[in-house]
């Protein structure tokens, strides 16, 4: 038995043991290169995999071979591509302003016929359990554009990596298909932009051929066009033409379609017709390896227990994340000093201490009746009928967990007991806890109040 037959044995079993997108993401690009005194060398794309896979999955892949090939004994791991150069000062305060989170955009790198930034590609995608089930999707999407999933709708917060899941799947089905496939990214906001100047120009069938005459149509943010009556009924139409001829549909925004109040019901119903999955919060070990992952492209270091405090104290997104991550290299390049713990939970706090901004209590329940489309008022009410009492309970919450307000206080400006908001508060606490989608409830309403504050 070769090398290359011993190790698609071994990846074989291993495939069967993991996840469908853990082995794509972690054993995708490894070889068996070469084995010596019983010692087996696996080649890999980088350091950040080699020390993942050495971590995570090493006793495992050594006991798959043992069974094939009793005189192994242990493995190596080796990098094989080159290593990354150096990069200046002037690079990184570059690199500062342009690099964002999974959900960004450098506009510099997009495709101008796809609109696809070639950068978001599923290989540099950090797969977690908040984030497994959508990328999994994904790989199942490129493989059977059009019949699997479609339409794919992806919801989350800001900067969970929407934005950079779909546009690799833009990015991957024209790499697999050499071009034969013709994907289109776009915003909802510049598809709206079209449609208007496309009904003030008498241009409509200029507007059908540019979005109906692709393979793939990749739409962001779709929450934007609700109540837009002239986009909506052009997205309808622009739907129904690229489903019935079996082209992929994936669509993106920051709720489910069912908590979209604007949606008319008719792009509602189309949307929850294929697959709608979530993108949540980052668990730790996600958090840790996106760091790392970082830190490996741009060819830096922190210390363990710096990646370890960043990870820790950094939970909202992707994105926050990395914005700290940027401030603390700036920081040390700046400084000359290396950054220790201390120094990094000092620029942390410095830059999360005014995330929510000066947000008033009024502003909290403001945010609260409009993503459950009452009236503020409402909140106020004696009604216990459920549309209410939701709200009610969650504008609590969040008096309580953002401004920590005290709970009489919260009580007298909802007019009800301090026990009552008590027992609100740690009814929605626990319900954050063990309800995917309830968190991703108060995950937009968070984000709702950061984007005004």
């Amino acid at each position: 038995m070769d090398l290359n037959q011993l190790w698609q044995l071994t990846l074989g079993e291993m495939e069967i043991q993991l996840s469908r997108a853990s082995f794509a993401t972690w054993l995708k690009n490894s070889q068996l290169v070469d084995k010596r005194d019983g010692i087996f060398y696996i080649a890999l794309p980088n350091n950040f995999a080699k020390e993942w896979i050495e971590n995570k999955y090493q006793k495992n892949l050594l006991g798959i071979i043992r069974n094939f090939d009793s005189s192994a004994r242990k493995l190596e791991f080796l990098v094989t591509n080159q290593e990354p150069k150096v990069l200046s000062k002037k690079d990184l305060e570059i690199d500062f302003n342009k690099l964002d989170s999974q959900a960004g955009l450098d506009f510099a790198k997009v495709d101008p016929d796809t609109n696809l930034n070639p950068r978001y590609t599923l290989d540099s995608f950090i797969v977690g359990s908040s984030n497994e089930l959508a990328h999994a999707a994904a790989l199942a999407i490129v493989q059977d554009v059009g019949i699997k999933y479609n339409p794919f709708f992806i919801y989350g917060g800001v900067g969970l990596g929407k934005t950079h899941l779909i546009q690799a799947i833009g990015n991957e089905i024209k790499v697999r298909h050499k071009g034969k496939m013709r994907p289109k990214y776009v915003s909802s906001e510049k598809f709206t932009s079209d449609v208007v100047w496309a009904i003030r120009n008498k241009r409509m069938e200029d507007i059908k051929k540019k979005y109906r005459d692709v393979d793939v149509l990749i739409i962001d943010d779709i929450q934007f066009i609700g109540g837009k009556e002239k986009t909506e009924e052009e997205f309808f139409h622009t739907f129904n033409a690229l489903y019935e001829n079996n082209k992929q549909i994936i669509i993106s925004s920051d709720r489910p379609p069912q908590s979209i109040p604007t949606l008319e019901e008719r792009l509602r119903s189309r949307f929850e017709g294929g697959l709608t999955t979530d993108i949540n919060y980052p668990e730790y070990e996600m958090r840790i390896a996106i760091i790392k992952n970082r830190l490996q492209a741009a060819n830096r270091q922190l210390s363990d227990e710096v990646i370890d405090t960043v990870a820790n104290l950094i939970k909202r997104n992707i994105r926050e994340l990395e914005g700290v991550l940027n401030k603390i290299l700036f920081y040390q390049d700046k400084k000359g000093v290396e950054v220790d713990r201390k120094i990094a939970q000092e620029i942390i706090e410095k830059s999360t201490q005014n995330f929510f901004g000066r947000i008033s209590d009024d502003q909290i329940l403001k945010a609260v009746a409009a993503f459950y489309n009452i009236e503020t008022p409402d909140l106020i009410t004696r009604s216990r009928k459920k549309e209410m009492v939701e709200p009610r309970q969650v504008a609590m919450y969040l008096l309580r967990d953002i401004l920590r307000m005290s709970y009489p206080y919260i009580g007298e400006k909802l007019g009800r007991d301090h026990t009552t908001v008590i027992h609100s508060f740690e009814k929605i606490n626990q319900e954050i806890n063990k309800n995917s989608p309830f968190n991703q409830k108060i995950i937009m309403i968070k984000e709702s109040l950061h984007n005004k504050s």
